[in-house]
């Protein structure tokens, strides 16, 4: 790699990783480390091909496509020696008002399927549209509004009760 290329893909990650961070935390359903491997290994493949990257119009939309495919991709060849918990490790940070919200939602997350956690992460974390969001999982929009519908009433039926007052206790 060139070292223009070098410093422009540096500048990148460095601007980019927290908002890829952020995505991989909800991904993973909380799980901080899997987020930073998540991350990692989507910021690798874009390295490889940053020299390429002048031809993709949205860098960012980009980067956030690679690890939406990296997640699924771990997902399934995940280790079987590796057992996911259902009690996140880690209190949340007493400065957030909403960190009991957020635990919550995370937890419930992952009961659900890594491709309805990418569906939802997608159309409501990153605010994407039906369309944008079947092409970067590259199924139809109908498959997208379906899984999103499921995936939202999975996560009723698991919470039990509405948002707002869980976001009070």
């Amino acid at each position: 790699m060139r070292r223009r290329d070098e410093e422009s893909f540096l500048a990148f990650a460095a601007a980019r990783s927290g908002s890829l961070f952020r995505s991989a935390c909800v991904l993973c359903s909380g799980d901080e480390h899997l987020a930073e491997d998540l991350v990692q290994e989507a910021l690798g493949r874009l390295c490889a091909r940053w020299p390429r990257m002048g031809q993709v119009e949205n860098p960012a939309a980009y980067a956030q496509t690679v690890l939406v495919h990296t997640f699924l991709t771990h997902r399934r060849r995940r280790s079987s020696a590796e057992l996911p918990t259902s009690v996140v490790p880690e209190p949340p940070a007493p400065a957030e008002a909403d960190a009991p919200l957020r635990v919550t939602l995370l937890n419930a997350m992952g009961h659900l399927s890594p491709w309805d956690r990418a569906v939802l992460l997608l159309r409501y974390w990153e605010d994407r549209s039906v369309e944008e969001t079947a092409d970067i999982l590259q199924i139809r929009p109908r498959a997208v509004r379906n899984r999103s519908m499921r995936a939202l009433g999975r996560l009723r039926e698991l919470l039990g009760c509405d948002l707002t007052e869980l976001a009070h206790h």
